[in-house]
C-alpha cells in the first residue's frame, strides 16, 4: 500500500501589513520628535507660537496629535489608492515628503524665536522623512518588483 502526499496550498502573505508598517512610522516620528522637543526645552527654547495676542505653547500631546494625524491620513491615503495602483505608493513618496518640507514654512514664518523655529522645523522635516520611510518600509516588504 502507498500513500501519496496530498499537496495543499495554503496563501501565504509575504511582508509588512499596510497597518504595520503605518504603526512602525508613527511611532518612530512621534519617539523623535518627542527628543526634539525635550532637547529644545533643555536648551531653553520657550516653545511658544504667537499668533496675534493669542499665545499657543507646543505640547507633549500637540506633538503627538500633529506627528500621527497626518502620517496616517496621508500613508493611509496612500495605502487604499495603492489598492487600485501601485504605483500610487511611490508618488506618495514624493508628494508626502515634499509636503511635509513646505510645511516647514509655517514655523520659518511664524516670528517665533531661533529655538522654536530650529525645533519646529526639524519637527515637520522628521514627518516628512517618516512618511517616505513607512511608504518604503511597505513597498520593499512586497517587493519593490510588484510595486513600482
Amino acid at each position: 500500500m502507498s500513500s501519496s502526499a496530498v499537496a495543499t496550498s495554503v496563501p501565504t502573505t509575504s511582508g509588512l501589513a499596510w497597518w504595520k508598517a503605518l504603526a512602525i512610522g508613527a511611532i518612530g516620528a512621534v519617539v523623535v520628535n518627542l527628543i526634539v522637543l525635550a532637547v529644545a526645552k533643555l536648551a531653553g527654547a520657550p516653545l511658544v507660537i504667537v499668533n496675534g495676542a493669542t499665545e499657543h505653547p507646543i505640547t507633549v500631546g500637540g506633538v503627538i496629535g500633529a506627528s500621527v494625524v497626518p502620517l496616517a491620513v496621508g500613508t493611509g491615503a496612500a495605502f487604499l489608492l495603492a489598492l487600485w495602483k501601485p504605483v500610487f505608493l511611490r508618488i506618495a513618496q514624493y508628494v508626502g515628503g515634499g509636503l511635509a518640507l513646505l510645511s516647514a514654512a509655517g514655523p520659518l514664518s511664524s516670528g517665533a524665536d531661533g529655538g522654536t523655529v530650529a525645533a519646529l522645523s526639524l519637527m515637520h522635516i522628521t514627518l516628512g522623512v517618516a512618511v517616505v520611510a513607512t511608504l518604503q518600509i511597505h513597498r520593499r516588504s512586497h517587493g519593490a518588483s510588484r510595486i513600482s
